[in-house]
């Protein structure tokens, strides 16, 4: 079968498309054959070594994948053949990666693509919305009536944090491009605030400050947040020369908390997907500005994600053998 592999840490380069036999799947796993990947920053962590993480062999790339049960090893297993599938944790911690006409997926792992939704509009969205599910509950255990500003609202991630937060009924700030005001608005922002001129803010504060943009400083966020405040970090911040008022930050009881999706519980992961499913269902939440590319060009989505030229698409892959 015909997968995307590479054998030593690098740059895009090292990803090629190899012939390997197909897996066959051993107690609590299915086979799943693969309908499309999606391509997310974490992939160039893993592939590049970046991210250290245990790796199964061969080295399959990729950790979100849409496709269709075509053996169980288990005949008590919950899964059957022909059930539409996700799962958002494969190509690491020891586990087969994505990008591959057939893969392996543990059986907790795994979970059904709603009745009627797109499945490669739900592969693209995965990532970032299960992100923003569980930093909402879990690690900033937000509640409704609480406040939250979203850095970088218009983007992939921001989005799904805006539509979260305001579901769980939280009232939700964002900045953005001007242009962007429109978008965020429609996810569910209660107020706009240009990127450029955060003055406008006024000194508002903040029960949570979720930067998803990597494009604000430390200092800058602390300084939007509320006597007992916590900043979520989900990327590195801008550098910054000021600096941080450490006295004001633990005067006022705040709190620094780091997250990635990577180290998530498969309970977490499966509490999020239910709550995702819920919202994919009434067509929520599912990402719409996708690109559909073969396995083949893998090698450039990732070099095109590491450049920033992606212009906001999420690439989507599929084999090549498929028309």
């Amino acid at each position: 079968m015909q997968a995307v592999t590479f054998t030593q840490f690098g740059g895009p380069e090292v990803l090629t498309v190899t012939e390997i036999p197909r897996p066959v799947p051993h107690a609590h796993q299915v086979l799943v054959q693969v309908l499309g990947v999606a391509v997310d920053h974490v992939d160039t962590f893993v592939r590049s070594g970046a991210f250290q993480t245990p790796l199964a062999t061969p080295h399959i790339v990729g950790r979100d994948l849409v496709g269709t049960v075509t053996a169980v090893a288990d005949a008590a297993s919950p899964w059957h053949i022909g059930d539409l599938v996700w799962t958002n944790s494969a190509g690491y911690g020891g586990r087969l990666g994505a990008t591959a006409e057939y893969t392996l997926v543990d059986t907790d792992r795994l979970y059904p693509v709603p009745t009627g939704v797109d499945p490669f509009h739900l592969v693209a969205a995965v990532h970032s919305a299960a992100t923003a599910a569980i930093v909402l509950t879990d690690m900033m255990q937000a509640q409704a009536g609480q406040s939250l500003l979203v850095a970088g609202g218009a983007g992939n991630v921001g989005r799904k944090f805006c539509q979260l937060a305001t579901q769980m009924g939280l009232t939700v700030t964002t900045t953005s491009a001007p242009q962007d005001f429109a978008i965020c608005r429609q996810m569910g922002s209660a107020r706009c605030v240009d990127y450029h001129t955060l003055a406008a803010l006024n000194g508002a504060t903040f029960d949570h400050v979720i930067d998803t943009s990597g494009q604000v400083s430390l200092p800058t966020n602390l300084a939007y947040l509320a006597p007992h405040g916590q900043l979520t970090m989900i990327t590195a911040p801008k550098a910054s020369s000021v600096p941080i008022d450490w006295r004001r930050f633990y005067m006022q009881d705040q709190s620094i908390v780091g997250f990635i999706i990577s180290h998530a519980t498969s309970n977490q992961l499966a509490r999020a997907a239910h709550r995702l499913n819920q919202a994919f269902a009434h067509h929520a939440l599912l990402e719409d500005h996708l690109t559909q590319r073969h396995f083949s060009t893998a090698a450039d989505c990732h070099t095109q994600l590491e450049a920033g030229t992606d212009h906001g698409q999420r690439f989507v892959l599929v084999p090549d053998s498929t028309d």
